[in-house]
């Protein structure tokens, strides 16, 4: 358990006998954007290593939201953050790992957000956005394979949600104490994080809204990728079934990127990377997606004999893990707790045959949100860190990030929306994680995939807050 003494802004963790500091807020700065909104701009720094808060520190950016409400005589500019009232918080926690956020106004579930009251943070969780980056480059400045394996250890769910904490100290501190704590909207792998939360941090929560972010209570990858193969497989045979032509496209294509070297502008477009754009089948939308890049490439070899620098541009813009290199070297060990990764997607596809690149099968499928050793081959980002990310792989000492025995006597209110047909997040093992947080509610669906916040996000929010007023009636 943690404790807060939240005059003095700092907290201590246990077992670590150590003092953490808190974050220190270094700027903010407001600004009026249109649709009456002010956004804040705002900058901490916190420990990278929270048991040695006197060690190296990082950079953390957020966006804060909120009504802009003109007064009818303004108010004079050193009241100014003194009137910003006394708003409930809500962080938002991204998904990913390795994604910053947008500007706020880009999230069609604000509006709803702020009408409840609520004002918004929008945090670059460590390493993301503008919170000190994580590159090959900046990564690099942290020395050879295994230091930058070691430093990349700090920047999984635990520290995420530490961060928070130190945040939440430094923004309500002119609070009434029993308003301290904020709620929290996690999606996908924010999600995560606020199991995480509600497992080491909970006396800092008022209540949590997960959408398609219910995180399978393992020690390791095998049995997530293992269900997901499954999932990944199903929306694979509804993909043909929607665009049979496509069989003989695929086939062809990778025919010729097995031929051919092709150049990227984040590295090379291999067969295995032309695969991985099943990622998209977790979309609203992602089979007429894919269909579009498919026919486009076919297209293309049909008329020229190559693919042409739009359609390239295309296909590598359906890729990021150069510009989010934490997703591809810190994605498996998301699952990890005392157990290594070991490259558990890559050895399950190698047990899937109808995943394999081979002509003779009567369809190539493609892969999911999945990581892959060729990956730190075909993009030239990752392949500067292809060292460090092997270490990572076969790590073992992954401290825990869920807490069953808190969980099981969770006093904070959870609303959680979770989907039947959810590519990413298995419905059987998300489910399975409900019955063990007391006090949660689920809104279940199938008419909805992973990115539904986004992409239906009036109903989403809707259906939470039936959950949270108890009006499904």
């Amino acid at each position: 358990m943690v404790r807060f003494t939240a005059k003095r802004l700092i907290h201590h963790a246990v077992p670590s006998t150590s003092q953490i500091m808190a974050a220190k807020l270094i700027e903010r700065r407001f600004h009026n954007v249109p649709g009456k909104l002010r956004v804040s701009e705002l900058l901490f720094d916190v420990p990278v290593d929270y048991s040695k808060p006197a060690g190296d520190t990082l950079r953390l950016f957020a966006r804060s939201v909120s009504r802009l409400n003109t007064p009818i005589e303004p108010a004079k500019e050193e009241t100014k953050e003194a009137t910003e009232g006394k708003l409930p918080w809500l962080v938002y926690l991204q998904g990913g790992p390795g994604f910053g956020c947008a500007a706020p106004q880009s999230y069609p579930w604000v509006d709803y957000m702020l009408t409840k009251g609520y004002q918004v943070l929008f945090l670059d969780q460590r390493g993301t956005g503008l919170s000190s980056t994580i590159t090959a480059g900046t990564l690099a400045r942290q020395g050879d394979a295994i230091k930058q394996a070691e430093y990349l250890k700090n920047f999984r769910a635990d520290n995420i949600v530490r961060d928070c904490e130190a945040i939440r100290n430094v923004l309500t501190k002119d609070y009434p104490s029993d308003q301290r704590r904020w709620s929290i909207l996690g999606q996908s792998f924010g999600g995560f994080c606020a199991v995480t939360y509600l497992s080491k941090f909970p006396d800092g929560l008022k209540e949590a809204f997960l959408t398609g972010g219910l995180p399978p209570l393992t020690n390791g990858p095998d049995p997530v990728y293992a269900k997901t193969y499954e999932k990944v497989e199903a929306r694979n045979k509804a993909y043909y079934e929607k665009y049979p032509e496509d069989v003989e496209r695929v086939k062809k294509i990778m025919q010729y990127l097995s031929q051919n070297k092709v150049a990227l502008a984040s590295g090379f477009l291999t067969p295995a990377r032309f695969q991985q754009l099943g990622i998209l089948f977790g979309f609203h939308g992602g089979l007429d997606n894919l269909h579009d890049i498919v026919f486009r490439v076919w297209n293309d070899l049909e008329i020229f004999g190559f693919i042409t620098l739009p359609t390239l541009s295309a296909v590598d813009g359906d890729g990021g893990m150069d510009k989010n290199i934490i997703y591809a070297v810190l994605h498996e060990s998301i699952y990890c707790q005392g157990k290594p990764s070991l490259w558990s997607a890559d050895k399950l596809r190698s047990s899937n045959p109808q995943f394999q690149i081979n002509d003779s099968l009567p369809a190539i499928y493609f892969t999911g949100e999945m990581i892959f050793k060729d990956m730190f081959e075909s993009y030239s980002e990752l392949k500067e860190v292809k060292d460090a990310a092997e270490i990572l792989a076969a790590t073992e000492d992954w401290p825990d990030l869920y807490d069953e025995d808190q969980l099981a006597k969770n006093k904070v209110p959870v609303y959680a929306a979770t989907y039947i047909d959810d590519m990413y997040v298995h419905f059987d093992l998300a489910t399975a994680t409900a019955s063990k947080i007391k006090n949660s509610k689920q809104f279940i669906t199938n008419t909805m995939y992973h990115d539904a916040l986004r992409s239906k996000s009036g109903e989403i929010m809707r259906q939470l807050f039936n959950l949270r007023e108890d009006s499904i009636d």
